[in-house]
């Protein structure tokens, strides 16, 4: 058995072109704040992929690159001008922080109205509640993902490694909702290889670098890699690998997203189709 790839890059795509042609659409241009603290490389190269693909679905990008010694009431100052400002539907505060900031704190002060990473704690009681909230990004793509590929979920095992509130928790109450039945993992699971290769559905979500290996995998499972994880090769050049060992798990899965082009496409398109949601949410807006 070779697994079938998950094209996250060719779906992301589709959901962009999509996303472009309702924002045409629309009789007001939703706009999309994304705020950088410091000078992280990586923030740096997010943030600019955002802000560019914001602008190219036809919304407005307002960037805050801010300096790394800001204190917490002036970056919290900054999020209640934003959620003040009606240009704005959607803010997205670029995570990690630089130690001194406490980001539960400034997640806290975003309007859930405005949470476009769905990380706001009533976003996340709206999900947990089955009610329609703001669904972090990873998660609401991996949905996406499975159901393209899936169709109807009901009925069937899934095993989730990792519990974190950006993934792991709100993508079990996903799966839960798409009448799954959900186990949720961690790195301190007893017996956890035996747990996973009870998956129908297996995502892997821990941010440890090739953890699940290819015979902890079901034949024929589902498999989504969420971890993105930067390590040095043999030669001394580094490369991207996700939680799963892929090279050994594309011998026993069914379906398999790939690190990169997998997830990690999706999780911009849901970002910006969050904000859409906002913008239409915002102004009361249901294509009539």
């Amino acid at each position: 058995m070779v697994a079938q790839l998950i094209d996250g890059k060719a779906f992301a795509a589709r959901q962009l072109a999509a996303i472009t042609t309702e924002v045409a659409s629309l009789p007001f241009q939703p706009g999309l704040a994304v705020v950088l603290v410091g000078d992280d490389p990586a923030s740096q190269v997010y943030v600019r992929n955002k802000a560019r693909q914001t602008v190219q679905v036809g919304m407005r990008s307002f960037e805050h690159r801010l300096a790394g010694d800001i204190s917490q009431e002036e970056l919290r100052q900054l999020v209640e001008r934003l959620n003040a400002d009606p240009a704005v539907h959607g803010i997205l505060v670029q995570l990690p922080l630089p130690k001194h900031l406490d980001p539960e704190q400034i997640i806290a002060a975003i309007d859930p109205a405005k949470d476009v990473d769905g990380l706001t704690v009533t976003n996340a009681g709206l999900l947990a509640a089955g009610q329609s909230g703001l669904v972090p990004c990873t998660p609401l793509g991996c949905m996406l993902l499975l159901e393209d590929v899936l169709g109807d979920l009901t009925g069937l095992h899934a095993v989730v490694v990792g519990r974190s509130n950006l993934v792991g928790k709100p993508i079990a109450q996903l799966l839960l909702a798409r009448n799954c039945t959900v186990t949720i993992a961690h790195s301190r699971t007893r017996n956890l290889a035996e747990l996973c290769r009870s998956a129908d559905i297996l995502v892997a979500a821990v941010g440890r670098p090739e953890m699940v290996k290819g015979d902890w995998i079901k034949p024929g499972a589902t498999v989504i890699d969420v971890g993105i994880n930067r390590v040095s090769g043999a030669d001394g050049k580094s490369r991207l690998v996700g939680d799963v060992a892929f090279d050994e798990a594309k011998d026993f899965a069914g379906h398999l997203t790939p690190v990169p082009g997998g997830v990690g496409p999706m999780t911009i398109a849901c970002l910006l189709r969050n904000t859409l949601t906002a913008a239409k949410r915002q102004h009361r807006y249901s294509g009539a």
